[in-house]
């Protein structure tokens, strides 16, 4: 899809709301048709070339209810462009975010979090402008042929003298507006810049305090600030001259017209009316080459954003911008007949009790309607065959690594730093697209293992955990109906209640910007109890105990056994708790299976396994 066709589908996403705003601004600009027709006859009958019936005061009146009926237009055409306007960018920014959340999770976005901010506020703004602005374009067009036919029909010599010059001079202003694209480009990618930059800043407080690296952060940030300063003012200052030269047209215009009139009035042929109907619709017909220039302008930074829009997709095709029906997160499925079963008459005695189990029944039925389509049976046993995928950056990644994992069993994916543990996990549960390779749920191909590793399929729990500036509670349920004894229970398994006893405000406590108030491992923990809360039949644990000392993750795995023995862990660790305690060891080297089997013949037959179990480091 090209910016032409997308502009396009964006004017046809509300085809009537559209076609109701357009028509309140052709009848805005179509509306000073009359007070210049007014004017005309008031400055006739005052030279007494022209009486009015009802005299001066007719006019007034005429005057009057023009600029009433104008007012009440205006407002009709804002209310009806807000609504175009508001629809138009959330549609895009609707569906951009729909296309993120689709995309492989270790992937879905291309940028910077500060470019991909701008490419949601700015670039989508820019959309929403040339939509809008159309609307003028079209109604400016409608008053230019009516007052070009009024003033031809007085003056075909003085209308042509006048206005085509003009027109010539801001087309010839307006060919320069195709350095717009250059200047809004660097603009907009400057801007992108320091947003990223803010964003880093923040995201890494500690650790620039820790190296010391204020000053040099500052001067960093000051140099991209000032690099934003010279693009802008470049694009303001383009734009703003060429604003200038459509504003300023007006004048010479005026100036030309009160000579020429001069010379034709001496001769009786060209009133003072006929000079003021002239002044009076000069203004409007020159507005309409400075919209013009306005709408080109903002067309032509369509064409900007729109190429940055598209990079966001990163291949998927820009035609899921513009489509009208949410996309990307899932479907609403019916659970049995959508009704809770009606409950029985409640006793007084049980009647408190009952009726919570009632009002949590409730709730549950209304959440599950939201859930993931898919629900696969029950998990027997989960293969990966030929699995690959590389970054694209490097070349690096995974390549033909075959895995099984049965119910109850606890695998771990060991190797040393870089051998493509993370990307392995990654790229089973469908957070990287797979290159090649199939994966099997109990000897079914999954066609898509984004949507289908999912609660309560999957749960998974990232090796730097992602915690949000709230409660510790809704961190952990992120939006989770909470079921009477699932939190207790997940943190029990995740160690984390003495922690909880240990806070201020225990559940309650706000956790700061990325859990900054968290220790490592309370984060690592609290992720695990995120993970544990939602009952699946497959855990992956992608190096959770790193930031944990011996005994607690000792007692985590153990409670883990105990709560939860029928299900399948996959965990990515070097530690010995970890491997002591599991089924089945793969060691990876390269992003390939190097060695697999059980901790004990691993240290009879892998160098590379006993140097992970002593903690040794080799080439």
């Amino acid at each position: 899809m090209n910016p032409r066709e997308y502009f396009w589908r964006l004017v046809k996403y509300r085809p009537g709301l559209y076609l109701l705003n357009l028509l309140a601004w052709s009848l805005v600009h179509m509306f000073p048709l009359l007070p210049g027709l007014l004017t005309k006859w008031f400055f006739d009958h005052l030279e007494g070339t022209y009486t009015v019936p009802y005299g001066v005061w007719a006019i007034a009146a005429l005057l009057v209810a023009a600029a009433l009926g104008r007012i009440a237009v205006i407002f009709l055409g804002c209310a009806a462009d807000v609504n175009v306007r508001t629809r138009v960018s959330m549609l895009v920014r609707r569906n951009m975010l729909a296309h993120v959340l689709r995309e492989p999770g270790a992937r879905a976005i291309p940028v910077s979090p500060g470019e991909a901010i701008s490419n949601f506020r700015d670039d989508v703004e820019q959309s929403e402008e040339a939509v809008s602005w159309s609307v003028d374009l079209l109604g400016l067009v409608g008053f230019v042929v009516a007052a070009s036919w009024i003033l031809i029909s007085i003056d075909p010599q003085l209308t042509l003298l006048v206005f085509v010059p003009l027109i010539l001079v801001i087309t010839a202003a307006q060919v320069a507006t195709s350095r717009i694209q250059k200047y809004r480009a660097a603009s907009r990618e400057a801007t992108a810049k320091v947003t990223g930059s803010i964003s880093e800043m923040f995201s890494n407080v500690q650790a620039i305090q820790v190296a010391g690296a204020e000053k040099r952060i500052v001067e960093r940030f000051e140099k991209l600030s000032e690099n934003r300063r010279q693009s802008m003012v470049k694009d303001k200052l383009f734009t703003e001259t060429l604003t200038s030269v459509f504003t300023n047209s007006v004048n010479i215009g005026t100036g030309l017209i009160l000579v020429l009139a001069g010379y034709k009035m001496r001769s009786g042929d060209f009133t003072v009316g006929d000079l003021s109907l002239f002044i009076y619709y000069l203004t409007f017909v020159t507005q309409l080459i400075n919209n013009v220039g306005n709408f080109m302008t903002f067309y032509k930074q369509l064409v900007v954003s729109f190429g940055r829009i598209k990079d966001m997709l990163q291949g998927a095709p820009a035609t899921l911008l513009t489509k009208a029906a949410y996309i990307g997160l899932g479907k609403r499925r019916a659970v049995g007949t959508g009704t809770v079963p009606q409950e029985a008459e409640l006793s007084p005695a049980d009647g408190g009790a009952a009726q919570a189990e009632s009002d949590w029944r409730r709730a549950e039925a209304d959440e599950e309607s939201f859930m993931p389509v898919v629900q696969a049976p029950p998990l027997q046993v989960l293969e990966a065959r030929g699995l690959t995928y590389r970054f694209p950056e490097t070349g690096r990644g995974i390549e033909g690594v075959d895995l099984t994992l049965r119910a109850g069993s606890f695998t771990v994916v060991t190797g040393m730093i870089g051998s493509g543990k993370t990307t392995l996990v990654r790229t089973l549960l469908g957070l990287l697209p797979a290159e090649s390779g199939e994966i099997c749920w109990n000897g079914e191909i999954i066609e898509r293992p984004a949507d289908f590793f999912v609660p309560p399929q999957s749960a998974y729990t990232a090796q730097i955990p992602r915690l949000y500036s709230d409660q510790l509670r809704n961190n952990i349920l992120l939006g989770q109906l909470e079921r009477p004894g699932s939190l207790s229970r997940a943190l029990h398994a995740a160690v984390m209640e003495d922690d909880i006893g240990g806070l201020e405000q225990g559940l309650d406590t706000m956790v700061g910007p990325r859990g900054v108030k968290l220790s490592g491992g309370q984060a690592q923990r609290t992720a695990a109890a995120r993970m544990l809360v939602r009952d699946a039949q497959l855990y992956v644990f992608d190096d959770l105990s790193s930031a944990l000392d011996v005994e607690t993750e000792r007692r985590l795995w153990e409670r883990l056994f105990q709560e939860r023995g029928d299900v399948a862990c996959l965990v990515v660790s070097h530690r010995k708790a970890a491997l002591s305690h599991a089924d089945h060891i793969i060691v990876l080297h390269d992003g390939r299976i190097e060695a697999q089997g059980s901790a004990k013949e691993l240290l009879r037959t892998s160098e590379s396994f006993r140097s992970l179990w002593h903690g040794e480091e080799t080439g």
